[in-house]
């Protein structure tokens, strides 16, 4: 069944933040959604973290691929995002907990293109 939110998280050596941004993601309070890591040649420990993240939960995917920056890497998880509306999130932040509950209600509250 297709998600109704992809979340794409470009990710490149995040390791000291990047479980706090996916704890973030995995206590919403919607679970309609898929998580797109894209490790963008990282050097540090956030290889394994995605990995790790993706072997817990059916609902992320990993992608590896070598450091082409930031925009490469969107453009990777857009090409996998199979969802009816798309989030991007840094791999340096975290969410509330009802925010992509927010952004899906506004968006079709107000049948807006971006939210």
């Amino acid at each position: 069944m297709q998600p109704k939110i992809s979340i794409v998280i470009p990710v490149y050596n995040v390791g000291q933040y990047l479980c706090q941004c996916l704890d973030s993601i995995i206590t919403q309070t919607i679970q309609d959604y898929e998580v797109i890591l894209v490790d963008d040649g990282s050097t540090d420990e956030s290889p394994s973290i995605c990995d790790k993240y993706a072997e817990k939960n059916k609902r992320f995917t990993v992608i590896h691929q070598k450091n082409e920056g930031s925009a490469k890497a969107r453009n990777t998880g857009l090409d996998k995002a199979t969802g009816e509306y798309i989030a991007f999130i840094d791999s340096d932040d975290w969410i509330n907990e009802d925010h992509l509950q927010n952004l899906q209600k506004r968006a079709e509250e107000t049948e807006a293109d971006i939210v």
